[in-house]
């Protein structure tokens, strides 16, 4: 099996792990933890656990009330993460794979929520008294935003092997 086989294979393991943290966690908050029935968990001065039902995306954007909705966003969702996966396929590079690892992750969570439930389930409430600087959010909304943040630094960071005596992009 060829390295690039094997860091294929890494990805889609810990795209799988992603997914499956983030089953495990929302399991646990909705039943033997009862968030739903608590309404909300205190656990330091600034982070509290809260039940939410994100009827949309991240944030809660693009909320989507209607059953037609529902399918739509689950349907658009659907084609970015298998879009994720076919790029995944198609990367060499570790860094990246790793990043659209956590994405397709996180996406999947999602996605199985709002296929299962017909929402998404947020939990966790970042905030400093009554200033809340994100949205509740949950694992999979934090492992997306994780993989996108690894893809923009690697983007902006990582410098790009070239062909000796290939021009430089500056020079193009």
């Amino acid at each position: 099996m060829s390295l690039l086989t094997r860091n294929r294979l890494a990805g889609f393991a810990l795209a799988l792990a992603t997914f499956a943290v983030d089953r495990g966690v929302k399991a646990w908050i909705a039943g033997p933890l009862a968030l739903p029935e608590q309404g909300a968990i205190y656990i330091t001065s600034f982070f509290s656990l809260r039940w939410t039902q994100n009827l949309g995306v991240s944030l809660g954007l693009l909320s989507a009330s209607s059953s037609e909705g529902r399918l739509a966003l689950l349907a658009m969702t659907g084609l970015i993460a298998l879009g994720v996966a076919i790029w995944m396929l198609r990367e060499k590079a570790m860094g990246e794979l790793a990043g659209l690892a956590v994405i397709l992750g996180g996406a999947m969570g999602n996605i199985y929520d709002r296929f299962t439930r017909g929402y998404v389930i947020d939990y966790a409430d970042l905030h400093f008294g009554e200033v809340r600087p994100f949205q509740i959010f949950n694992l999979a909304d934090a492992a997306i935003t994780l993989g996108v943040l690894i893809l923009l630094a690697r983007s902006l960071f990582s410098r790009e092997k070239r062909e000796p005596g290939s021009p430089s992009p500056t020079e193009i």
